[in-house]
């Protein structure tokens, strides 16, 4: 997995692209989500649109960086969901959890109306 950084405003966007599995991504999103925490950002957005497939741990990454970065102040929304992706938050009940958005501007405009 790759994972490219980019800020619009004072709203982090990683670009994930590549397979979110076991050993294939998740440390790699852990380890650059605690980077960005440490490093002051509590307004992330994970862009989801080249990720192709993600497994159980995976999946378990999405909820632990969702876990940390709310445990610390911060918001992390989801972008560009494939429809397999969607379907499988729907499926675990995740879709409720996350905020989900279709444009990069709707999703870095959500964070000027919320209180974060």
């Amino acid at each position: 997995m790759q994972i490219q950084e980019k800020t619009v405003g004072d709203v982090t966007i990683l670009d994930l692209k590549g397979k979110m599995t076991l050993g294939e991504g998740d440390e790699l999103l852990k380890e650059r989500i605690n980077a960005l925490i440490q490093g002051g950002k509590k307004k992330l957005v994970l862009n989801l649109e080249a990720v192709p497939y993600i497994d159980s741990a995976g999946l378990g990454e999405l909820v632990r960086t969702y876990t940390t970065v709310s445990r610390q102040g911060g918001s992390l929304k989801l972008l560009n969901l494939t429809k397999r992706i969607q379907d499988l938050l729907a499926i675990t009940k995740l879709l409720t959890v996350f905020d989900t958005f279709d444009t990069e501007a709707e999703a870095v405009r959500s964070f000027s109306s919320a209180s974060v």
